[in-house]
């Protein structure tokens, strides 16, 4: 890729550097890439841009599997894909934050308010249809239904009784879910009977109930033919020891032998078009797996909690859970919208560097118009709030203008003409334009 060819300039920590450099620096280009980026060289001038760096790799990318040699076919395509790219660029002033509303709002009439079952798994049922698309425009900090996908990697994804293994691992596993447990009020002790089997399919040792059980004060633990006997000490001061009982029983119910915290139960599938074996959870937490559980594929694993994404994984990581959260709720529906009305929203909730709602508490009531947000809602405090401290609008936007009577500043109405009638000419110069003309 010749420096010299390329026009378009980045800054790099204070320097210009070529967008070929640029790129060679953040990811080389493959052979095939190199090779059709030459060819598409020369259609620059004729239609003045470039074609984007991941049109580039498609293309490469089918010419390989196709076996295409002959440079005068592979110009024919790149010429084609200029030709496409050309046709859907947007004009200058095009109204896109309007139409990317229209596009998905109106769909969004037409969507269902019940849920459904979740991925092909009858077990598992999960927010689809229009609250889940307000969910994800809310941002929303925590989904009603939590779900995760995990993905293992390659040398544990094809064995069943690995994954089974690696699920139980995951699973949330409290004392009640493996053992019995019996009060005896008489002698103010409980009886834990642990289930043996329950305990090796969930992998916990009698070991590590024992060590989780000692941690409780003022009780003592014992075995007694094959059970655990917690027993409260009875001291003198101890008041009103039957509620003192029944407060150790739940909380010797409710003490967690293993697990990720959060994640309450754990569903296998094997994908038919793949033949591996995938780990669906009702809970999430993105951070405990990719932590604690070695053997999961973290490329691919992902979860429908857009704002956990973004905790764990950046903002960039989370605007993609975004577009894809979006495109499948509304896909699940039967519903066609274009994928690029759904990337600016993704954009306008992400551009700051935080993930925030479309809504009076994230991008509507952070207008700068101080008419765009009394159109909004609540109407009559943001106009005296204004009022009270003099904030002045640059009537930029489209409701602001429509408010007020102007034309919007878009389309034709972001176009200022200015017209320059011709000099008049004086009497003897106009008998000399005559005889001129005669």
């Amino acid at each position: 890729m010749s420096p010299k060819r390329v026009t378009r300039k980045k800054k790099e920590k204070g320097k210009v550097v070529s967008k070929a450099k640029y790129i060679e620096k953040t990811q080389k280009l493959s052979p095939e890439e190199e090779r059709i980026l030459k060819l598409a060289m020369k259609y620059e001038p004729d239609y003045g841009f470039e074609l984007p760096r991941k049109v580039i790799s498609d293309i490469a990318n089918v010419v390989s599997q196709s076996k295409l040699k002959g440079d005068k076919v592979i110009s024919a395509i790149i010429k084609k894909a200029y030709e496409l790219f050309a046709r859907r660029q947007i004009d200058p002033h095009e109204s896109v934050g309007i139409v990317a509303a229209q596009s998905i709002g109106e769909p969004g009439t037409q969507m269902t308010l019940r849920t459904f079952h979740y991925a092909g798994v009858a077990e598992m049922n999960v927010t689809l249809g229009l609250p889940r698309l307000i969910e994800i425009l809310d941002a929303r900090r925590t989904p009603s239904t939590p779900v995760m996908t995990i993905y293992l990697k390659e040398e544990f994804r094809f064995d069943l009784e690995k994954v089974k293994a690696v699920a139980a691992r995951i699973e949330s596993t409290y004392l009640i879910d493996v053992c019995d447990i019996e009060t005896d009020i008489i002698n103010m002790k409980l009886k834990i009977k642990p289930d043996f089997e329950k305990m090796h399919a969930k992998s916990i040792k009698p070991e590590t109930l024992m060590k989780e059980l000692d941690r409780f004060k003022d009780c003592e633990v014992s075995e007694e033919n094959e059970e655990i006997v917690i027993s409260m000490k009875m001291g003198e001061d101890m008041k009103m020891p039957y509620r003192r009982l029944m407060v150790l029983n739940e909380q010797v119910k409710n003490l967690k032998l293993g697990g990720i915290d959060g994640i309450t139960r754990t569903i296998i599938k094997k994908d038919d078009s793949t033949n591996e074996y995938v780990i669906y959870t009702e809970g999430t937490n993105l951070r405990g797996v990719f932590e604690n559980i070695p053997e999961v594929d973290i490329k691919r694993t992902t979860t429908n909690d857009v704002l956990e994404i973004y905790d764990v994984l950046g903002i960039e990581a989370a605007r993609n859970a975004i577009i894809r959260e979006t495109s499948k709720t509304l896909e699940e529906q039967g519903l066609n919208v274009d994928i690029r009305h759904i990337m600016l929203v993704a954009d306008i909730m992400t551009n700051d560097g935080e993930v925030r709602a479309i809504g009076r508490h994230g991008i509507s009531g952070r207008k700068s118009s101080v008419l765009a947000r009394a159109a909004f809602e609540i109407t009559s405090t943001h106009l005296l709030r204004a009022g009270l401290v003099g904030d002045e609008d640059p009537l930029n936007g489209v409701a602001e203008n429509i408010i007020v009577g102007q034309p919007v500043t878009l389309g034709t109405g972001a176009v200022h003409l200015v017209y320059k009638p011709p000099e008049k000419h004086g009497k003897g110069e106009d008998k000399k334009e005559k005889k001129r003309e005669e």
